[in-house]
Order: C-alpha cells, then sequence, then structure tokens
C-alpha cells in the first residue's frame, strides 16, 4: 500500500519561503513520477513541478526560478523548496507520485500574506 505525507506549510510574507516535504511509505517498482500540485480556492489543481525517479525535473512557468524540487538518496521522500513567495503562491499542495497509477497525499496548506 502506498502512502503519502506531506508537511511543512504554514503562513510565510511575501518574499518568504517554506519546505515542503512528502514522505513516501509502500513499495515502488520500476520508473515513477513524483511532483507536487496545488489547488487555490476556486481554481483547478494544477502541477508546480515534478521529479522523476531518474532525476529529471520540470516546472510549471510561474515557479520558475523559485521553487526547487528534489528527491531524497534513498528516494523515499520527495521536497519542495519555494523561496521568493508571492500571495498568488497561496494554495493547499498536494505530493502525487504516478507509478501507472496515481496516489495523493492529503494536502498542506501554504498561506502567503502579509
Amino acid at each position: 500500500q502506498v502512502q503519502l505525507v506531506e508537511s511543512g506549510g504554514g503562513l510565510v510574507q511575501p518574499g518568504g519561503s517554506l519546505r515542503l516535504s512528502c514522505g513516501l511509505s509502500g513499495s515502488i517498482f520500476g520508473i515513477y513520477v513524483m511532483g507536487w500540485y496545488r489547488q487555490a480556492p476556486g481554481k483547478q489543481r494544477e502541477l508546480v513541478a515534478a521529479i522523476t525517479s531518474g532525476g529529471s525535473t520540470n516546472y510549471a512557468d510561474s515557479v520558475k526560478g523559485r521553487f526547487t524540487i528534489s528527491m531524497a538518496n534513498a528516494k523515499n521522500a520527495v521536497y519542495l523548496q519555494m523561496n521568493s513567495l508571492k500571495p498568488e503562491d497561496t494554495a493547499v499542495y498536494y505530493c502525487n507520485i504516478d507509478t501507472g497509477r496515481d496516489y495523493w497525499g492529503q494536502g498542506t496548506q501554504g498561506t502567503v500574506s502579509s
């Protein structure tokens, strides 16, 4: 049974930083992609950043240069370092793993406000 548990959300002022963590439990085999998505009130869930099991990364244009996704060496966790945060980054952030089947975490709230 694959499970994802996010942590690290919170309230931060514009220009500040947050680091999100996502712990992975369960057995994963083969090639997979882990990603961070977000959903703001009244908006659709969108991809923020993704990383493959081989280490390739992809970012939404809106976060390029500000956010960094990384994976633990043991491949049992994925992180999202968010810098230079803006109010429009406010959302619930979800961790995802795509193994051919999607698994989701419960989400963590990130709020950027003065």
